[in-house]
Protein backbone atom coordinates (compact mmCIF):
# COMPACT_ATOMS: atom_id res chain seq x y z
CA UNK A 1 0.00 0.00 0.00
CA UNK A 2 1.16 3.43 -0.84
CA UNK A 3 1.53 6.00 2.10
CA UNK A 4 3.57 9.03 2.56
CA UNK A 5 2.71 11.09 5.64
CA UNK A 6 4.37 14.69 6.22
CA UNK A 7 4.95 16.58 9.36
CA UNK A 8 6.80 18.70 11.20
CA UNK A 9 5.51 22.22 9.53
CA UNK A 10 5.36 25.18 11.37
CA UNK A 11 6.14 29.24 11.10
CA UNK A 12 9.68 30.19 11.26
CA UNK A 13 11.23 33.00 11.34
CA UNK A 14 13.92 34.21 8.34
CA UNK A 15 17.48 32.92 9.22
CA UNK A 16 15.19 30.06 11.12
CA UNK A 17 15.04 26.07 10.75
CA UNK A 18 12.73 23.45 10.43
CA UNK A 19 12.91 19.90 9.85
CA UNK A 20 10.09 18.13 8.04
CA UNK A 21 9.41 14.60 7.89
CA UNK A 22 8.08 11.95 5.83
CA UNK A 23 7.12 8.86 7.03
CA UNK A 24 6.86 6.00 4.21
CA UNK A 25 5.34 2.57 4.12
CA UNK A 26 7.68 -0.21 3.35
CA UNK A 27 5.76 -0.52 0.02
CA UNK A 28 6.59 2.96 -0.85
CA UNK A 29 10.25 3.36 0.62
CA UNK A 30 11.88 -0.06 -0.84
CA UNK A 31 13.52 0.67 -4.02
CA UNK A 32 11.88 4.40 -4.71
CA UNK A 33 13.20 7.60 -5.02
CA UNK A 34 11.36 9.59 -2.31
CA UNK A 35 11.49 13.65 -3.36
CA UNK A 36 10.20 16.83 -1.46
CA UNK A 37 8.16 19.21 -3.17
CA UNK A 38 6.74 22.37 -2.37
CA UNK A 39 3.94 24.99 -3.74
CA UNK A 40 3.68 28.05 -2.40
CA UNK A 41 0.13 30.30 -3.41
CA UNK A 42 -0.42 31.09 -7.20
CA UNK A 43 2.95 29.15 -8.25
CA UNK A 44 3.84 25.98 -10.08
CA UNK A 45 4.53 23.10 -7.77
CA UNK A 46 8.39 22.59 -7.68
CA UNK A 47 10.79 20.19 -7.27
CA UNK A 48 13.04 20.36 -4.04
CA UNK A 49 15.05 17.76 -3.17
CA UNK A 50 15.33 14.03 -4.07
CA UNK A 51 16.81 10.95 -2.64
CA UNK A 52 17.04 7.28 -3.73
CA UNK A 53 16.51 5.06 -1.15
CA UNK A 54 18.92 2.18 -1.85
CA UNK A 55 22.12 4.31 -2.33
CA UNK A 56 20.95 7.20 -0.52
CA UNK A 57 21.94 9.34 -3.12
CA UNK A 58 20.71 13.01 -3.53
CA UNK A 59 19.84 15.54 -5.74
CA UNK A 60 18.84 19.36 -5.46
CA UNK A 61 17.14 22.61 -7.00
CA UNK A 62 19.35 25.02 -7.13
CA UNK A 63 17.55 27.32 -5.04
CA UNK A 64 18.37 25.18 -1.74
CA UNK A 65 21.71 23.88 -2.47
CA UNK A 66 23.36 24.56 0.60
CA UNK A 67 20.61 25.26 3.18
CA UNK A 68 18.49 22.12 2.83
CA UNK A 69 19.82 18.81 3.01
CA UNK A 70 17.56 15.40 2.86
CA UNK A 71 18.46 12.40 4.39
CA UNK A 72 16.84 9.17 5.56
CA UNK A 73 16.36 6.93 8.40
CA UNK A 74 16.23 3.37 6.75
CA UNK A 75 14.60 1.44 9.52
CA UNK A 76 12.12 3.86 10.07
CA UNK A 77 11.55 4.13 6.21
CA UNK A 78 11.09 8.16 6.22
CA UNK A 79 12.75 11.29 4.72
CA UNK A 80 13.83 14.16 6.21
CA UNK A 81 13.88 17.57 5.09
CA UNK A 82 16.10 19.87 6.88
CA UNK A 83 15.50 23.38 6.27
CA UNK A 84 18.62 26.30 7.33
CA UNK A 85 18.53 30.13 6.43
CA UNK A 86 15.13 29.84 5.71
CA UNK A 87 14.07 32.92 3.21
CA UNK A 88 10.73 34.57 3.33
CA UNK A 89 10.34 32.55 -0.06
CA UNK A 90 10.36 28.93 0.92
CA UNK A 91 7.12 30.23 2.58
CA UNK A 92 4.73 27.15 0.84
CA UNK A 93 2.73 23.73 1.27
CA UNK A 94 5.31 20.93 1.15
CA UNK A 95 4.70 17.82 0.53
CA UNK A 96 6.63 14.64 0.11
CA UNK A 97 6.26 12.28 -3.27
CA UNK A 98 7.68 8.86 -4.56
CA UNK A 99 8.27 6.78 -7.89
CA UNK A 100 10.60 3.73 -8.43
CA UNK A 101 13.86 4.67 -8.96
CA UNK A 102 15.68 3.84 -12.21
CA UNK A 103 18.55 2.37 -10.61
CA UNK A 104 20.32 2.29 -6.99
CA UNK A 105 21.44 5.87 -7.66
CA UNK A 106 19.18 7.32 -10.49
CA UNK A 107 15.80 9.14 -9.43
CA UNK A 108 13.59 10.55 -12.21
CA UNK A 109 12.95 13.98 -13.21
CA UNK A 110 10.88 15.55 -10.55
CA UNK A 111 8.06 15.56 -13.05
CA UNK A 112 7.35 11.93 -12.98
CA UNK A 113 6.77 10.95 -9.17
CA UNK A 114 3.39 9.54 -8.50
CA UNK A 115 2.61 9.17 -5.16
CA UNK A 116 1.78 11.79 -3.00
CA UNK A 117 1.27 12.72 0.51
CA UNK A 118 -1.10 15.38 2.15
CA UNK A 119 1.56 18.36 2.55
CA UNK A 120 2.45 20.51 5.40
CA UNK A 121 2.95 23.88 5.59
CA UNK A 122 6.17 25.96 6.05
CA UNK A 123 5.57 29.38 6.74
CA UNK A 124 8.58 31.83 6.69
CA UNK A 125 8.32 35.44 8.68
CA UNK A 126 10.35 38.53 8.73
Amino acid sequence: QVQLVESGGGSVQAGGSLRLSCAASRYTYISNCIAWFRQAPGKEREGVAAIATTSGATYYTDSVKGRFTISQDIAKSTVYLQMNSLKLEDTAMYYCAAVRAYSRTVCPRFAEYQYWGQGTQVTVSS
